[in-house]
């Protein structure tokens, strides 16, 4: 796998997606025996993964099965939730206790871990210990919107890594600059994003929107810019992005990026369970036979346009953007998303299009 691949796969089974990535990658072949393994999902808060807020534990057990038959037994998952939230809670709400027993791996809860200072430029950050202390660090974030950052995704899930007192500081520090700073202090080997149904705008999850894919990558700056463009946004609207790529852990270059999908065929239509914000979009939408990796980036889209007080100058009177493949070779006006319908007059390209790409492409013609 090169620096700047990423690899898709699409499908709703969360355990066989991560397999066919890692059967794709084969990073055991990077491994010596003995290998010490770490895992760092995203248990911000005690909420299941269905509610957008947290990792998919299927992801962390598909995992934990591949390099176990691999032949690779030192695995832990470790994990401290925000301020606030008892990690140990978190454990057993997300469903990790129990999967930690079925498969004998250590939870390693970062909030009693030891910590270490680590200097680099200007700044001195207080990280734990233990993800310091791995030979191959797996990065396991959640594709959605944050309050105060508008992604987090790749390198934000890495302050899941510090105690309670630096992640307060981290705030005092203004986020952005910290973030960024950590991610040079603590290097990820491989970073796998849970884009089965991440929030639409909050963190704390209660908005999920069905993406149906994950996506896979060495280098977590150029996770985090795809990332952006998942959820209708510019790498510039994310600062810690752009300050990473100066520190020299990645790049940002979109067109220097080289995705691979290892099974475009599981972009299937599928039946969409919409919290009410959600639905709230979905009126502006025709759809047929859509899948969810391109419905979800139309729901990321249209509400990026809403919240630039655009949305409601789009006039498409009742019958509203068309999308799935219900619409292939159907002619005639209306404006279309994905490749199905690039028979109307207007169709954003693309399978899927980003949410970057619908947002800018009906934008400019509000």
């Amino acid at each position: 796998m090169r620096k700047n691949q990423i690899i898709v796969v699409y499908g709703d089974n969360p355990q066989g997606m991560v397999k066919t990535l890692l059967q794709t990658i084969k990073p055991e072949e990077q491994l010596p025996r003995g290998a010490k393994i770490g895992l760092k999902p995203n248990l911000v808060i005690g909420k299941p993964a269905s509610s957008g807020a947290t990792t998919h534990p299927e992801i962390v057990e598909g995992i934990i099965s591949y390099f176990q038959a691999k032949g690779f037994h030192d695995l832990r998952i470790m994990e401290g939730s925000w301020v606030g939230e008892e990690t140990e809670r978190a454990f057993q709400v997300c469903g990790y206790r129990e999967l930690a027993a079925k498969y004998q791996v250590k939870l390693v809860n970062l909030k009693k871990d030891d910590t270490v200072k680590r200097q680099v430029g200007d700044i001195s950050l207080t990280v734990c210990s233990s993800p310091l202390e791995v030979d191959y660090l797996i990065n396991l974030p959640v594709l959605k919107a944050h309050c105060q950052t508008e992604l987090t995704c790749a390198l934000k899930n890495l302050k899941g890594c510090l105690p309670d007192s630096e992640k307060r500081r981290f705030h005092r520090l203004g986020l952005h600059k910290p973030i960024a700073h950590l991610s040079a202090i603590l290097p990820t080997h491989l970073t796998i994003v849970d884009g089965i149904c991440g929030d639409l705008t909050f963190e704390e999850g209660g908005n999920p929107v069905p993406m149906g894919r994950l996506f896979a990558g060495q280098d977590p700056v150029l996770i985090d810019s795809y990332a952006a463009s998942l959820l209708a946004l510019d790498v510039e609207d994310i600062p810690y992005i752009p300050m990473a790529a100066e520190l020299g852990v990645g790049e940002t270059s979109l067109s220097a990026m080289e995705i691979v999908e290892v099974n475009p065929e599981a972009k299937t239509p599928g039946t969409f369970r919409l919290s009410r914000q959600a639905q709230s979009l979905a009126k502006y939408i025709d759809q047929r036979q859509a899948c969810s990796a391109c419905y979800g980036s139309l729901i990321h889209a249209l509400y990026r346009l809403q919240e630039e007080g655009i949305l409601g100058n789009l006039k498409l009177g009742e019958k509203g953007i068309k999308i799935g493949q219900g619409f292939r070779g159907v002619k005639g006006e209306g404006l279309g998303v994905g490749v199905c319908t690039r028979s109307l007059d207007l169709s954003v390209p693309g399978c899927p299009p980003s949410a970057r790409e619908i947002r800018d492409f009906i934008s400019k013609r509000l």
